[in-house]
């Protein structure tokens, strides 16, 4: 069977303010099309008619699609028109959602560029939480896991680092603690009581291929042969699996999960927790 070829297009993603909704947008959309990728070109923090004249340069050395959010409607109305004259595709990303918003609430937006970065409570929550999960990254700190909202165990390599982080910037204390075996894991982690504590596996496949991946060391003391041999592998999986059952802790398959959707898994059993449900199978 033939291969389908691969396909480019330019996205141009404008924002008055970091550009992160619209290259969550964008990257959204783009991958419903598998035979098409998008070359993205971020301008973030346009914020006057120079700043779009700069733009507009741009994407006309390299046309593509449009995605903006500016709350300026004189600089939206600005852009609509100059995409129009040019013939590309353009869509304010935030405005469909503004109009549900001010029928529903029935009353105007505030227009505040930049106003989901505003320096307020949660944002320092979302602060002290990535703190916290850097400290205790990688069973670092083990005495004070205690204080986490979210403890993650598992292998080597089957992300807890980067979901730790990704809950961290919900602002959730995540600590995450590596399972080894023949090392005993804390004391402290055992006993704790308070955060909910879940164990991350993936295939025997899918960890060797990003051991193989990673320039490290082995995280054994063994030969980099061992580490990344899938049989010693799927030991250490059921040991893990072993320790997890053993102490009541849920296990996630992260084998064809984001780590977006491993977050989104593990938000619902706290969720679960939190009102007394069961963890299911």
């Amino acid at each position: 069977m033939q291969k389908q070829q691969q396909n480019f297009f330019h996205l141009h993603l404008i924002s008055d303010s970091t550009g992160e909704t619209l290259l969550a947008a964008g990257r959204a959309a783009a991958a419903q099309y598998k035979n098409a990728r998008a070359i993205e070109h971020i301008y973030p923090l346009i914020r006057t008619e120079k700043n779009l004249e700069k733009v507009f340069a741009g994407i006309e050395e390299e046309p593509g699609i449009i995605l903006y959010t500016m709350v300026d409607q004189k600089l939206a109305r600005r852009l609509d028109e100059w995409c129009a004259a040019a013939g590309l595709p353009s869509v304010n990303v935030l405005e469909p959602v503004l109009t549900v918003f001010q029928a529903y609430l029935g009353t105007p937006a505030g227009r505040r560029v930049g106003a989901q970065h505003v320096l307020d409570s949660d944002y320092f929550r979302r602060i002290d939480a990535l703190n916290f999960t850097m400290e205790h990254d990688d069973g670092n700190l083990p005495h004070e896991v205690e204080q986490a909202d979210i403890i993650l165990v598992g292998i080597s390599r089957t992300s807890k680092t980067p979901t730790s982080i990704y809950l961290a910037n919900r602002g959730i204390k995540t600590a995450n603690v590596p399972i080894v075996p023949g090392v005993p894991l804390p004391d402290a982690l055992i006993a704790a009581k308070g955060p909910l504590i879940v164990g991350l596996i993936a295939s025997a496949e899918r960890i060797s291929q990003v051991r193989q991946n990673r320039e490290l060391g082995t995280d054994f003391g063994d030969s980099v042969d061992t580490y990344i041999d899938k049989t010693s592998i799927a030991a250490e999986l059921a040991y893990a699996r072993q320790l997890c059952h053993r102490h009541g802790w849920p296990v996630i398959d992260v084998t064809r999960r984001s780590i977006e959707e491993t977050a989104a898994a593990i938000l619902d059993l706290r969720k679960k927790r939190r009102t007394g449900g069961t963890y299911g199978s």
